[in-house]
């Protein structure tokens, strides 16, 4: 069935959540709560939220809004109707009621619940009700958040389900899993039982709580909150009620059962104000001494506060087998988490799901781990996991497996969707080359390269990678949560602290010489950008012959920031698309002036539709909803570009001098304004040489490579700066700017 209309009652967080994002996949959706004022004042939260909901502020009125009495008529005509009201079964059993007298015959209905079972939910509704009744469980923030589960009941009418499924999967771009009605679904199933044991194993090994939140976090694949830290985003009391809910619902020898017992610690915290970040803190706290904040942690043992202490384990990047062979308490501690996971997901199939790789999608869309625990099993191999695993009986997926130690037994990724994804793709293709930084792969006709570091950082080795898989059309795609957050600033500041200026010189040109590569390489370059596309990401998928971006992408030239200028291209690439504008054509200036606000800001865009005002993208590039169909969309523009041939190379007419002084001026307003300080002006001197041209006029021709020259200089001149190396180390060190 169509699904061109929807309702959703309840209009919090989730309620409006799902809202929005019906919106964003251009679908009418209308907002009813107790008061129209209600649902008013929650459409006025979706258009000023921070991170955005909306991808299109502008679309915000395509949300009609009303109350459950006077538009309850609404539900009439709608294809699906969602209930997203407080977790009180006896308030949505009334909604329930009232919508099935009204809705039109085959309508879909769904609840957002995250905890009551189908059973109870639906155990008022008649055989022919609950056919089209299930549960839509999105995670939150929704936009955000690749994952869905739609649980379902005997009583389904599959195809109904299926129809769900895949509207969800196209036009919302989720991850829609089909699960059976358990306790906790699939995901906070398993997830909420790694933290739990996470946090067992921290309190029973006497670990600091830095310790633990290093161990399970990206040596593991998992995001860098770790265990406690999460607690405290989530909010340490919702967890309890959350654990409380498990306790109940589970069987009595379910393990979820041991681990899910409140420490005295927790108690204490929640009933003193320590909730986690919401409250007055939680295992972390912000504490301010002689006007500066100070990042305490609690210690377990005695519930004393400390400042933090950073935990170096000496491992970059995810490496299971290297972290659990460790012959210290890390490694002891990650081998009882990893291997206690593995055991409980495993003796959860059949139980929930019949798709065991279901499992390890689950993890990696709802809780942003890099590896499922079935991967993890398969990363450490079968034969090695049964050599140390203690019992597992009752777990009829492990006894099996234990009798065969098939290390292949993983088979095919992503059996939830049919779209052809680069997990289903690698296992097939063959890998080409591989070195420290990106892997490529052989796949028919074309070329992948994949960049493996952290935040997909560009060095040397990501450079080669991109050269060398040009002689292929070539699609530049990662698994990973992000494209590239930029040039690898670690890398560079080795060099900047032994005054090795020449290294860093010579690394700039080698970058420039690879993206001109990529735009006049004789066959297609497409890059496949999500999540950060930020300085040097940017600039490799500004200069590629084609963009399929995922709409939820955070791009942008941001180098000034860190006391810089964009020097691989991206000022002379942004500054071409300004050039191509009618304001352009009958003001020379025009141009460069634009680029200079839009790059001296280091102004960001947080969707495709805000990227391409900035030119960061360009109308004809492709935008998809769903992260998945990035490798399905830029293998068909492959396929639609054999006649393939690289642009003519550009050039450009700018004033030189006269330019330059109206930016000066600009940057002089926002000093004696106090907005830059004395090394902000230095560095919008150097991007204003730049956009200017530097020593030109306006009836001079400049090449892209006298650009890409003017981009070297300033970048070396402001990188052997004292305040850019202050600038770059803060950040590195804090995650935040510096303004000097």
């Amino acid at each position: 069935m169509d699904i061109k209309k929807v309702v959703i009652i309840g209009s919090g967080t989730m309620g409006s959540g799902i809202a929005a994002h019906l919106c964003n996949a251009n679908i009418p959706v209308t907002l009813l709560d107790l008061k129209t004022e209600i649902s008013e004042k929650a459409r006025e939260r979706i258009h000023k939220s921070r991170p955005p909901l909306l991808i299109d502020k502008s679309k915000i009125n395509n949300i009609n809004v009303g109350n459950i009495n006077d538009n309850f008529d609404s539900v009439e005509d709608a294809d699906w109707i969602v209930e997203a009201v407080v977790e009180r079964i006896d308030i949505k059993h009334n909604i329930y009621e009232k919508i099935f007298k009204s809705r039109k015959q085959g309508a879909i209905v769904s609840s957002n619940t995250s905890s009551i079972p189908i059973k109870i939910l639906s155990e008022k509704l008649t055989e022919e009700e609950k056919r089209d009744f299930c549960i839509t469980h999105f995670f939150n923030p929704v936009r955000y958040m690749g994952l869905l589960e739609i649980v379902k009941s005997e009583n389904n009418d599959l195809n109904k389900i299926n129809s769900l499924k895949k509207f969800c999967e196209k036009e919302l771009g989720k991850g829609a899993i089909v699960c059976n009605d358990t306790p906790g679904f699939l995901g906070n199933r398993v997830g909420v039982f790694a933290m739990q044991v996470a946090m067992t194993e921290a309190f029973r090994m006497k670990l600091s709580i830095e310790e633990a939140d290093t161990v399970f976090g990206r040596p593991m694949g998992i995001p860098k909150t770790g265990v406690f830290g999460l607690y405290d985003l989530i909010g340490i009391d919702l967890m309890s009620d959350v654990l409380k809910s498990f306790i109940k619902e589970l069987p009595k020898n379910d393990p979820f059962q041991a681990v899910a017992i409140e420490n005295p610690l927790i108690t204490n915290l929640i009933k003193t104000g320590y909730t986690g970040r919401k409250g007055k803190g939680g295992f972390y706290r912000m504490n301010k001494e002689n006007n500066q904040k100070i990042l305490e942690a609690i210690d377990l043992q005695t519930g004393e506060y400390a400042p933090s202490k950073k935990i170096d384990l000496g491992i970059e990047t995810l490496n299971l087998n290297l972290l659990i062979n460790r012959k210290d308490k890390y490694g002891e501690y990650a081998w009882s988490v990893i291997s206690q996971i593995i055991k409980y997901a495993s003796s959860l199939v059949p139980g929930i799901t019949d798709k065991f790789n279901d499992i390890d999608e689950a993890m990696r869309l709802g809780f942003n781990w890099a590896l499922g625990p079935f991967e993890m099993l398969k990363s450490i191999g079968v034969k090695n996991f049964f050599n140390r695993v203690d019992s597992f009986e009752n777990n009829k997926f492990l006894q099996n497996l234990s009798g065969t130690k098939d290390e292949n037994f993983y088979g095919e990724r992503q059996l939830y969707t049919d779209i052809e994804t680069l997990g289903k793709i690698k296992p097939k293709a063959i890998k080409v080359d591989k070195n420290k930084s990106a892997e490529i792969y052989r796949f028919k006709d074309f070329n992948i390269v994949e960049f493996t570091t952290k935040a997909c950082a560009l060095d040397y080795d990501s450079m080669d990678a991109l050269k060398n898989a040009t002689n292929k059309p070539l699609i530049i795609i990662n698994e990973s949560m992000q494209f590239s957050a930029g040039v690898n600033l670690s890398y560079t500041m080795n060099f900047a602290d032994k005054g090795d200026f020449k290294s860093i010189e010579k690394f700039i040109k080698y970058f420039q010489e690879t993206c001109k590569h990529l735009k006049y390489s004789d066959y297609p370059v497409i890059s496949a950008p999500s999540g950060l596309v930020l300085g040097g990401g940017e600039e490799v998928a500004i200069q590629s012959n084609f963009v399929v971006s995922h709409t939820n992408i955070v791009m942008g030239l941001v180098e000034t920031g860190v006391g810089l200028v964009p020097a691989g291209g991206g000022c002379k690439e942004v500054l071409w698309r300004w050039f191509q504008t009618d304001e352009a054509k009958t003001d020379p200036d025009f141009a460069p002036l634009k680029v200079f606000n839009i790059i001296g800001y280091g102004t960001t865009a947080t969707s495709t539709v805000e990227a391409e005002p900035l030119k960061f993208l360009r109308p004809e590039d492709k935008k998809v909803m769903n992260r998945n169909s990035l490798f399905e969309v830029s293998k068909k523009l492959i396929q639609e570009n054999r006649n393939f041939k690289p642009p003519i190379e550009c050039s450009f007419n700018l004033s030189g001098k006269p330019l330059k002084e109206k930016m000066i001026k600009i940057l002089e307003k926002l000093y004696d304004e106090k907005i830059i300080l004395d090394h902000g002006m230095e560095v919008g001197s150097e991007l204003a040489n730049v956009l200017s041209g530097g020593d030109t006029n306006i009836k001079k021709m400049i090449s892209e490579d006298e650009m890409y020259k003017l981009e070297l200089e300033s970048f070396m001149k402001l990188i052997e700066t004292k305040k850019t190396q202050e600038r770059i180390k803060h950040t590195l060190n804090t995650g935040k700017l510096l303004i000097n």
